[in-house]
């Protein structure tokens, strides 16, 4: 890794995560697993409940929604729902985090990769609906390998798409899953103050911590056009 005087002075590849990083998904994501409880005969959820759920994918998403003792057709049945809703609803209130389209305008000189743990298929919709998706050359999902973050799989397959050794590399996101996944692939990891995992991010810090995105180039070196 660079010396600490510069420590990212290689950086040029950067992978973000989605929820809770570049977007602010929690109010469609609650109201989808309250209605998928409300399907299922179960009584909704506090917000700030689901909230704490939020980070593994959909399927961990909605078998601890449904809590203890739920069984496997159970979940597969709420899954199902789940993603129906969501499908529909998934941009009624999803709006990206201030600051971030204008870091991302910033920073559009550098290779710019999504790696989340949502489905593939509703990540690029809501890239594609909020104008995000132009900035990114790489989508990939929850289902896009056979292992979810915090797996190096994904990270370790985007540095053989950008042709990058991982000390040109940077994992930025929200929580613990993320710093998790860039250790365990040999990356770089910064860590966003305002989204859903701050609690996690704090037992697990971050090489760089960061209160909004328009910091990050700060701490890069400009790469030409």
């Amino acid at each position: 890794m660079p010396n600490r005087n510069n420590r990212f002075s290689a950086v040029r590849v950067l992978i973000f995560d989605l929820d809770g990083t570049l977007i602010d998904s929690k109010l469609d994501l609650a109201h989808s697993i309250n209605a998928t409880l409300e399907h299922m005969g179960r009584a909704p959820l506090t917000h700030d409940k689901i909230f704490s759920f939020v980070g593994n994918g959909a399927p961990v998403l909605v078998r601890r929604a449904l809590g203890e003792g739920v069984t496997d057709a159970e979940a597969d049945a709420g899954l199902v729902y789940f993603l129906s809703y969501y499908r529909a609803h998934m941009l009624d209130n999803t709006v990206p985090y201030p600051g971030v389209r204008e870091g991302l305008q910033l920073l559009e000189n550098h290779p710019m990769a999504i790696l989340t743990n949502k489905p593939v298929r509703f990540s690029q919709a809501i890239l594609d609906g909020l104008g995000l998706a132009k900035y990114f050359r790489f989508v990939y999902g929850g289902n896009s390998f056979e292992k979810k973050k915090p797996d190096p799989m994904g990270v370790e397959t985007l540095l053989r798409d950008f042709g990058a050794a991982p000390q040109e590399a940077m994992m930025v996101g929200d929580s613990d899953v993320d710093v998790r996944t860039a250790r365990n692939a040999g990356i770089w990891s910064c860590g966003v103050t305002y989204g859903l995992g701050s609690d996690g991010l704090r037992a697990n810090p971050p090489d760089l911590m960061l209160d909004t995105l328009t910091d990050l180039p700060a701490h890069l070196r400009p790469r030409e056009p």
